[in-house]
């Protein structure tokens, strides 16, 4: 079966024609639209059949929205998402919308050990709770429990919950943070734009002093990007603590999950940040943020913790749920 699938998220929109076949998603043509150049989903979609030549008959796209029934404003789009409305809009009325992070845990069960970076085998447990985060242009969180043959998947909006800061340069953040926001979400540092927000509050602190040629890099390109560039190739120290600060922060917030959802079934980093600085997440850092949990550390360290490297993975689970709609 073909179908149309979707992952949309605050910076760009990846469509795609995805074949099904019972446990097997093999994408047949794709493209990547910037999501701030659209006035809404719908052209997008029309955009991508038009150029592809052809209007599968069951769609659903991932987007980054909490409630996918009612018309959602997410706070990472520059427009609004209107499920009911979005059928009609682009003429496939199998259609559905689903929250992104969905998308990922729909997707996992297509995953295959090339697709992982394991940073902890632990002792998995079938059918286990899953446990799911990822930042990209936010921070993305979800989970699945198993019901009798299959697992379910459950969107979630953990990403907005409180940040629990670790250490005086966290809570220094979370302090300047607080004055410019008023409230401080995790989303707000383990984000891209929350990187960029850690870099300048380090670099107006007692961090090391601010490079003027990276301040002019992040003014020409994307400044998550500069800082990681940098950081990765070991070129800026300012950049370096800005990626530990990170690193530790996402570490703790996938143990923080591990615990909700008491998943050993695995926790998995998807997102579009983790894979690109999968080789500082495998230094150690990240592992002992997730494994600090006091009293319930043994507990943790029994967890499996699994990097998506898989760029596709949302799509897939999309067109899992699509073609399921047949």
């Amino acid at each position: 079966m073909n179908v149309l699938a979707g992952d949309v998220g605050g910076t760009n929109a990846r469509l795609a024609h995805v074949e099904v076949v019972h446990n097997r998603a093999t994408i047949r043509a794709q493209r990547t639209y910037p999501t701030r150049a659209y006035p809404g989903l719908a052209p997008i979609v029309l955009k991508f059949c038009g150029e592809v030549g052809a209007r599968p008959e069951h769609a659903c796209i991932g987007v980054p929205c909490p409630a996918t029934e009612d018309e959602c404003l997410a706070p990472n789009l520059p427009w609004k998402v209107d499920p009911a409305a979005f059928a009609a809009e682009i003429g496939i009325a199998s259609s559905t919308l689903i929250n992104d992070f969905t998308a990922i845990g729909h997707g996992i069960e297509f995953l295959r050990d090339d697709d992982l970076e394991t940073l902890q085998a632990g002792e998995p447990k079938e059918h286990a709770p899953i446990a799911l985060i990822g930042a990209g242009t936010g921070l993305g969180v979800g989970f699945l429990t198993w019901n009798s043959d299959r697992y379910d998947v459950h969107g979630s909006e953990g990403g907005h919950l409180g940040f629990a800061a670790r250490g005086e340069r966290q809570a220094g953040l979370a302090l300047a943070l607080e004055r410019q926001y008023g409230r401080v979400s995790r989303e707000r540092v383990l984000s891209g734009p929350g990187i960029e927000a850690t870099y300048r509050y380090l670099a107006s602190t007692d961090g090391a002093s601010e490079n003027l040629a990276i301040r002019d890099e992040m003014e020409r390109d994307d400044p998550a990007a500069v800082i990681f560039r940098h950081a990765l190739g070991g070129t800026d120290a300012l950049c370096e603590q800005t990626l530990d600060l990170f690193v530790d922060g996402l570490g703790a917030a996938a143990g923080d999950i591990a615990l909700e959802v008491l998943a050993l079934g695995g926790v998995y980093v998807g997102g579009g940040i983790a894979p690109r600085i999968v080789s500082y997440l495998r230094q150690g850092a990240f592992l002992r943020a997730f494994r600090d949990k006091g009293r319930l550390s043994a507990y943790i360290a029994r967890v499996p913790l699994h990097i998506i490297i898989n760029p596709h993975v949302a799509l897939l689970g999309a067109a899992a749920v699509a073609s399921r709609l047949a």
